[in-house]
């Protein structure tokens, strides 16, 4: 595990390229709406039920990460926010995401989601956000 000395983001491996930007979760915060806020505190809230993980705010996202990354935020709404999970296969027959990307290369797969309400985050959802999870502790996903 590397520490980048300007940043102190943690990477698996040493000099891993990133923007090395000093943003914080709350620049992302910064003038959006009370429900936005809530809803991106109680997404992070259930992620945190299922296990441990760290937010690396960068240039344009805010990025989940464990021994890698696995996931983001991608877009913080009026009154949703977006997130995407990263997967090395695509799982396509379920109703939480309503986009998946081939990241080229076709190693890793981007599945996206958009949160309106605390229901929006139910069980099939978690189930996904913990596979994603194991991912980036370099686990096995389990369907």
């Amino acid at each position: 595990m590397w520490i980048c000395p300007n940043c102190n983001q943690k990477f698996l491996h040493t000099n891993q390229w990133h923007s090395c930007a000093e943003k914080t979760v709350e620049d992302f915060l910064t003038n959006k709406s009370p429900i936005t806020i809530e809803l991106f505190h109680h997404l992070i809230e259930e992620y945190n039920k299922i296990g441990e993980f760290a937010l690396h705010p960068a240039k344009s996202r805010i990025a989940f990460a464990a021994t890698i990354r696995f996931g983001y935020i991608a877009r913080l709404g009026r009154n949703f926010v977006d997130a995407a999970l990263t997967f090395n296969q695509p799982y396509k027959d379920n109703l939480c995401f309503y986009r998946i990307g081939e990241v080229p290369g076709g190693k890793y797969f981007q599945h996206y989601f958009r949160i309106f309400s605390k229901e929006d985050i139910n069980e099939e959802l978690k189930k996904y956000m913990k596979m994603a999870l194991d991912y980036g502790n370099k686990k096995t996903p389990k369907s």
